[in-house]
């Protein structure tokens, strides 16, 4: 997921929202991998900010224009196509010390509540990742207006941030440096941006 204060996620994870029954007004996204990602954020040796991205993200958002809370989604991130801008790193990231991508390919998210809190939404839900579910919440702003893509069809826009922490799905690889500090930090923040297509 640029990984502001989020968490791979996404990853998720991209994002909308909730429980509840889907009534007439529910439209069915896709979302649009080609102008999607997941971004993440985590701190370096307590000095510097790795960055990186998840650039495969797919699923389906169910949304209710007019009751954010009978929205919903499902969000699936192929963790093979993580990129830190550094090729040694990325396979570092794959291998079993951390992702192990070979067991685990994908990550999910499937939201289970939608509500509305101040100037956003928060949207709970259960994040699948290394083989571990956590529920985790998602802030989650204002959807943009609905204009049609160069597809002809209407596309949405969601962007959703969360703060998790990497220990919580058993990625535990790090250490100390011979000063005492952590060579990798334990919290990720991710930021989901995602173009999701009516359908």
């Amino acid at each position: 997921m640029k990984m502001t204060y989020v968490t791979g996620f996404a990853a998720a994870l991209v994002l909308a929202l909730g429980a509840g029954s889907m009534n007439a007004q529910v439209k069915d996204y896709t979302i649009e991998g080609a102008h999607s990602e997941a971004d993440f954020a985590i701190k370096h040796l307590g000095i510097s900010t790795v960055h990186g991205s998840f650039h495969k993200v797919s699923g389906l958002v169910k949304f209710d224009p007019a009751n954010m809370e009978k929205s919903g989604v499902e969000a699936t991130i192929d963790v093979t196509s993580v990129d830190t801008g550094v090729s040694a790193r990325d396979t570092h990231l794959k291998s079993p010390d951390f992702f192990d991508t070979a067991k685990f390919p994908t990550m999910t998210f499937k939201s289970t509540s939608v509500v509305k809190a101040g100037d956003h939404y928060d949207v709970k839900g259960d994040l699948t990742l290394h083989g571990v579910t956590k529920s985790v919440v998602l802030k989650l702003d204002p959807p943009t207006k609905e204009l049609n893509g160069m597809d002809k069809k209407p596309h949405r826009g969601f962007t959703a941030t969360t703060l998790i922490n990497r220990r919580d799905f058993g990625l535990v690889w790090g250490g100390n440096t011979a000063a005492g500090d952590a060579v990798l930090g334990d919290d990720v923040k991710i930021e989901l941006d995602i173009d999701a297509v009516q359908q």
